[in-house]
């Protein structure tokens, strides 16, 4: 009975370690992706009362690696345009992004 508790750390420290090597071996574009596109939607002047606005971003990328947005799926009209008019053919440096490949990133304004 009291080794049960140290198979179980044990099993949850093997799965942790693994977890981390993993992600850290992957290049994912669409994780950097995310990260230079939170970066080209700062400084907005939402005026967020009690909930945040969220949308789902389904983009391409050009032979100049511009992004070119295909849609914003979100239930606020005003944050649909503001990312359209954000991120359509704002250059991007991402090494192991693909021209003409979907991407969907998900953004959330915090209120």
């Amino acid at each position: 009975m009291r080794k049960l508790p140290v198979v179980l750390v044990a099993a949850l420290l093997l799965t942790a370690g693994n977890l981390f090597a993993i992600d850290s071996n992957t290049n994912d574009p669409t994780k950097e992706l995310a990260i230079q596109i939170s970066h080209l939607l700062e400084d907005n002047f939402f005026v967020i009362n009690d909930h945040d606005l969220t949308a789902n971003v389904l983009f391409t990328l050009n032979k100049d690696m511009e992004i070119v947005v295909i849609s914003v799926d979100s239930e606020d009209e005003v944050l649909e345009r503001f990312v359209k008019s954000r991120l359509n053919y704002q250059a991007v440096d991402i090494e192991a992004a693909e021209e003409g490949k979907m991407y969907t990133v998900p953004v959330r304004i915090k209120g």
